[in-house]
């Protein structure tokens, strides 16, 4: 698959979840952060699902999945681990046009979540194309201690970096740099770029 990477906007976006268990409640959980509308459908929830139930934060059908729930949903989440579910929920999705995505099974999603670091209003989304959830989550590990490193050194001049100027900054030579491990240098024109002259060639007193 060749997949091309989007930020998409969730606010009141209608989006189903099918499955109740610790998987399902990581994807509702990240949707309801996003802003989205969401159901859930599966027989049972777990405890923290059904805290977010008592809340209101989520509307709620115990019952098992039938076609009729994707009347008016925007984006389908699949959180089961029974393939024929999968690949039923799937083929509604793709017959009316709602975009799906199933849990650990790529086959059978029109996308894929990538590994997500947000610090303020900068977000890093970092994905192998579901082959290596592993080294994605290394990746956001690494670039989350990155970006703290930045932002510590930030704080200690007293600069306020507006996220414009964050997006600026993190331009196509700032990720090259980032993938090829060069990380003094990345780290360097990110803090030129953001204004501020890194202690690496900041002349002596």
């Amino acid at each position: 698959m060749a997949y091309y990477p989007i930020f998409v906007e969730m606010a009141s976006r209608p989006c189903l979840v099918v499955g109740g268990g610790a998987v399902a409640e990581a994807k509702v959980t990240g949707l309801l952060a996003a802003g989205a509308k969401v159901t859930v459908v599966a027989p049972d929830l777990t405890p923290a699902l059904e805290e977010l139930l008592r809340q209101g934060a989520l509307h709620y059908e115990a019952r098992d999945y039938k076609e009729s729930d994707l009347d008016d949903c925007e984006a389908c989440f699949v959180a089961t681990d029974d393939g024929a579910i999968n690949a039923r929920v799937a083929g509604d999705c793709r017959d009316r046009g709602v975009w799906v995505n199933a849990a650990d099974d790529p086959a059978n999603c029109d996308f894929i979540l990538p590994s997500v670091v947000r610090q303020g209003d900068v977000v890093l989304a970092a994905s192998t194309g579901g082959a290596s959830p592993a080294l994605a989550r290394r990746l956001r590990e690494e670039l989350t201690a990155f970006l703290n490193d930045v932002r510590t050194e930030l704080r200690a001049r007293s600069k306020v970096v507006n996220p414009e100027a964050w997006q600026e900054a993190i331009d196509a030579r700032f990720r090259a740099l980032v993938a090829q491990r060069r990380l003094e240098e990345a780290r360097a024109r990110l803090l030129d770029r953001l204004g501020v002259e890194s202690a690496a060639t900041a002349p002596e007193a």
